[in-house]
């Protein structure tokens, strides 16, 4: 079994990645991998609607989306990572999203998602929300902790000076662990996912 986590941040080992690595080290502990995916510093595009996606993978290769969505394929799970931007997720790791999952959702459907927010002291919730948005529609199972999923400091050792944040993440990886390895003892017993409905789209109303 193995979580895929994204890090939203540019910057690389800052406090998103130090909630992130939290997580990975309680993931361990409970016999779960982990990888910590940088989206990094470069430019991220946009999702331009061209749905060409649909066919061959997202139309640009200039950035990373492609290559984590070859990775999620693989995963089991996964974690998205944000620093909180005026009450918001990056611009960048929205961009990078969209495309992933306009491109590739059949890659999440099913499997467990967790948002993960890091703050110096406020928006978390509301990024939270955004992130959160993405795992409905994939027909995800989103992952909480005993408080929301989220940090707060300015630097990484202001976020391992939050005990409670580090709490959170270390439960997290709790519930995480503990939400694979129930999906996993299901497909031994013969459960799978069910047959959905398919067939209706309403684009008026009537």
């Amino acid at each position: 079994m193995k979580v895929l986590m994204l890090n939203g941040s540019p910057n690389l080992h800052g406090c998103t990645y130090t909630a992130l690595s939290e997580i990975g080290k309680t993931l361990n502990e409970n016999g779960v991998e982990y990888e910590i995916f940088q989206i990094g510093a470069g430019p991220i595009r946009d999702c331009i609607g061209c749905d060409k996606c649909r066919e061959t993978g997202c139309i640009f290769t200039d950035d990373k989306a492609n290559e984590f969505l070859a990775k999620a394929k693989e995963a089991d799970a996964f974690v998205f990572g944000t620093p909180v931007y005026y009450s918001h997720p990056t611009g960048r790791i929205l961009s990078f999203l969209d495309r992933v999952f306009f491109s590739g959702s059949k890659a999440f459907s099913f499997k467990p998602g967790a948002a993960v927010a890091s703050a110096r002291r406020a928006g978390t919730s509301s990024s939270l929300d955004v992130l959160n948005k993405y795992f409905q529609p994939c027909r995800m199972i989103t992952v909480g902790s005993t408080y929301w999923n989220e940090v707060h400091g300015f630097t990484p050792e202001d976020v391992h000076r939050d005990k409670e944040g580090m709490q959170t993440m270390r439960n997290l990886g709790r519930n995480l662990s503990w939400i694979l390895k129930c999906i996993e003892a299901g497909k031994k017993a013969g459960l799978n996912p069910p047959e959905l409905e398919r067939g209706s789209q309403t684009n008026f109303i009537d």
